[in-house]
């Protein structure tokens, strides 16, 4: 169905620019100078990210997952390890995380491959969350069919109780992941889609290229 309003949804892109010069030779280095300005922009839920993977079929599929960490070595987000997603990463590591930040105006795009964190890391952060968190890491079998929103919540007071006298412990099925990446871009809105793609591919050697994409 044709939609003429849809048609006429559009925004006009202006805030910046990002040229070759503007960025730094690190791609790690120009991904948290903008982490730093999309805070201070106070971007509500700035490490909210697309996560791309692919099914055993061939087919994508994504959601929103939270960044957790990230460094030289990659990108951290944490899962229940027997989800859709966690199973897809262990067949085929292969992924894409994608920020959109539309107060700047910015996408930062990331292909690497997933691969999972040490068990002490992830108990590491385990720590830090809630209480409530952690419980509900026990209760969901997250991705699969259940009998209801009933069933979610007795599950969900099973645990409360069975930990309510004692630490919680990481289920085993529970940890992080960490993308390493292997090319990043970074694109920047300009008018008349005219928009600023900067492209970092790493190379055999370790070292970065980097090239302009059109729009």
């Amino acid at each position: 169905m044709i939609n003429e309003a849809l048609f006429n949804l559009r925004k006009e892109y202006a805030q910046r620019s990002l040229d070759e010069s503007d960025v730094s030779h690190d791609p790690f280095q120009q991904f948290t100078r903008w982490w730093k300005e999309a805070g201070d922009a106070a971007i509500d839920e700035v490490n909210a990210m697309t996560l791309a993977t692919v099914t055993p079929d061939g087919a994508a599929d994504a959601r929103i997952v939270l960044l957790k960490a990230f460094d030289e070595q990659g990108y951290i987000f944490f899962t229940n390890y027997l989800s859709r997603k966690g199973t897809q990463l262990d067949a085929q590591p292969s992924c894409c995380l994608l920020f959109f930040w539309k107060e700047l105006e910015r996408q930062v795009r990331i292909l690497g491959r997933a691969e999972r964190l040490s068990a002490a890391e992830s108990i590491r952060y385990f720590e830090s969350r809630p209480d409530g968190s952690k419980i509900g890491a026990w209760a969901s079998p997250q991705s699969m069919v259940v009998a209801g929103r009933a069933w979610l919540e007795q599950t969900y007071l099973y645990y409360r109780e069975r930990f309510q006298h004692g630490a919680i412990a990481r289920p085993p099925h529970w940890g992080g992941y960490r993308v390493v990446p292997h090319q990043i871009e970074f694109w920047q809105g300009r008018p008349n889609r005219m928009h600023d793609r900067i492209q970092f591919t790493q190379e055999p050697t370790g070292n970065w290229k980097i090239e302009r994409l059109a729009p």
